[in-house]
Parts: structure tokens; C-alpha cells; sequence
């Protein structure tokens, strides 16, 4: 299931867009892409802002998304591309949804799942971390400088 850097790279970059989506909705910028078999199934944004709701992360907007597009709950024949590093919320989520793959960008050293529980996502899960690091870290460093 190992994605190559460029393949990798290229789907980063999908996600990118949807975090610049986001900042431009006002909304924390993570953003994120769910790929299966070579394509995009998913693609969604932060939305706590929009919906009121804290639970609406990029991550589980995609987790019920790509279920919804492969027809199943279980996404073990997906990778799933997000700028920042899930929250335990969200790993939890990608869990439960034994996702086959996680890509993220930017580490969260604050709120990132690895911090709390490096162990929560599925046993099988494989994780590439550190996927245009630089870009993913500065549109939240970006963000955040000019919202206070």
C-alpha cells in the first residue's frame, strides 16, 4: 500500500488546497484528501467554525465521506492525506474505520494524537509522516498569526 514520495507529494498537495479552503472559510486550516485504487474519493475542511460543531475535523468529515463513496465502513484499502497530524479524536476515528494508510503533513506538538497515544490507530494502519512538512506547518503558522 506504500505510496511513493511523488505520488505522495501530489495528493499533499490536494489536501493543501483544501486547508487554504478552509482559512478562507475563516476555519482552522487543515484539510485533507481520502484516495483509493489511484484516486480521489473524498476531499473536506475543518468546518467547527461553519457547523458549530468541535467534532467536524477535516479527518471525520472524511472518514464518513470515503465509507459513503466505497460503500463500507471499513477503509482498509484507503490512504487518507491530511495536512496536520490527527488529533486522538480523529486517530480514533481512523480506527474504528481501520484505515489502510495515513499521510500527514505539519506534526501538531500540541494536540497530535502521537503525543497522548502514539498506539491508537489500527495495528495494520501505516503511517508516512512529514509529507511537505514545511508548507502544511506554515499555512497553520500563517493562520494563526493573523487571527490574533
Amino acid at each position: 500500500m506504500m505510496g511513493t514520495v511523488s505520488q505522495d507529494e501530489q495528493f499533499m498537495r490536494d489536501a493543501l488546497r483544501e486547508a487554504q479552503q478552509s482559512a478562507r472559510e475563516g476555519e482552522i486550516p487543515v484539510g485533507g484528501v481520502v484516495v483509493c485504487k489511484g484516486r480521489i474519493i473524498a476531499r473536506a475542511h475543518n468546518l467547527t467554525e461553519t457547523l458549530t460543531d468541535p467534532t467536524a475535523h477535516a479527518e471525520m468529515q472524511l472518514v464518513g465521506m470515503a465509507a459513503d463513496a466505497i460503500g463500507g465502513k471499513y477503509l482498509t484499502d484507503c490512504t487518507l492525506y491530511v495536512t496536520l497530524e490527527p488529533c486522538p479524536m480523529c486517530a480514533a476515528a481512523l480506527a474504528w474505520a481501520q484505515l489502510g494508510r495515513l499521510v500527514y503533513g505539519a506534526s501538531d506538538t500540541k494536540r497530535g494524537y502521537t503525543l497522548f497515544t502514539p498506539s491508537l490507530l489500527h495495528p495494520r494502519t501505516e503511517v508516512t509522516s512529514g509529507i511537505l512538512a514545511e508548507e502544511c506547518g506554515t499555512i497553520m503558522t500563517e493562520f494563526f498569526k493573523s487571527h490574533r
